[in-house]
Order: structure tokens, then sequence, then C-alpha cells
């Protein structure tokens, strides 16, 4: 039985979990996220907990059981209060500033870069060089902050690009030139 899949997931107060089909939704103060129910697995809500079990001991569905939960478990910290992920740019004369609800990068190109976020991300700007990606739902978070990362990403030999900031950057030695 798969470990993951097993936990039982607490409800925080004000946060409900409904079986509408073949959908889970999760309600809570930040608002609502649905999944799909895959074949073969069960979810049952009591008064403050959620249980994830399975039909069978097929691979397909032990490797859903564990998915499952971890989505359930995800979308409940998600409505109660959110994911955020912290970036940097690292570069002289490099920055980001909002225009509006788009992110503008200058990141050494002969051009601005300017990025649309999507519906339910918001994008907080600290200081020039630091800046916060929010949301509710851990996968579009993520995924707004790597394609943010992917228009500079860390480079190893000056260290320069945009990074996470608890992202540890290996860096290289340069050449060691002709003797």
């Amino acid at each position: 039985m798969s470990r993951i899949g097993r936990k039982v997931i607490s409800l925080p107060k004000g946060t409900t979990v409904v079986v509408k089909g073949d959908k889970i939704v999760v309600n809570g103060a930040k608002g609502e996220l649905d999944t799909p129910l895959m074949p073969g697995i069960n979810v049952s809500v009591d008064q403050d907990k959620v249980t994830v079990s399975r039909d069978n001991d097929e691979k397909q569905t032990c490797a859903w059981h564990g998915m499952t939960r971890a989505l359930i478990a995800n979308m409940v910290t998600g409505v109660t209060s959110g994911f955020q992920k912290t970036l940097e740019i690292v570069g002289v004369g490099w920055r980001a500033q909002m225009q509006g609800k788009k992110l503008v990068l200058s990141l050494g190109y002969s051009h601005p870069v300017e990025y649309d976020p999507p519906k339910g991300i918001e994008i907080v700007v600290e200081n020039p060089i630091k800046f916060v990606v929010k949301g509710i739902d851990k996968q579009i978070v993520g995924e707004t902050c790597a394609i943010i990362r992917g228009y500079r990403p860390p480079e190893p030999y000056h260290g320069k690009g945009i990074r996470y900031s608890d992202e540890n950057v290996v860096r290289k030695a340069g050449k060691t030139g002709a003797k």
C-alpha cells in the first residue's frame, strides 16, 4: 500500500472537500480548486478529515493512489494559506518591475521581456532584483516561476541570471590562461 496514499488529510476550519462525480472540489478562504478523480480511487470525506483508498493493487492504481492524496493535500494547503516562491535577479543593470498586471524584466537583451501572469497568479516586486510569485494552485505557481526563470537561467561562470531565492548555483572555474 502507498505510504503517501494511506495518510489521512486533516481539514482546517472553513475548508470543505466535495466529490462531485469524477471531480474532487476543495473550497476554502482563498478560493476553489478541483482535480479529476482517477478510476479505481475512492475518496471519503468525514467531519474534518479526508481518506483516499483504492480498489485494487494494479501498478497504475497504486501510482494514482499516492498522487491523488498529494493533489488533495496541496489543494487544501492552497485554499487555506496559498503558495509562494521568491525569485532573485543577479546581473548588473538587470531588474524587474510591474506595469499594471504585467511583469517587465530588463535582462540585458535589446528589448524588455514582458510576462503576463496566468489567471490566479499574483506577482509582487519587493525590490528591483527580488519578486514573489503567489497563488493557490501549487502547479501553476511552479510553472510560472519556471517560465520566468527560463528567460535567463543562472549560468555557472559568472552566476548571472534569474534564480530561486533558496537555489544554490554551483560556480565553475573559468579559463586559467596560457603558461
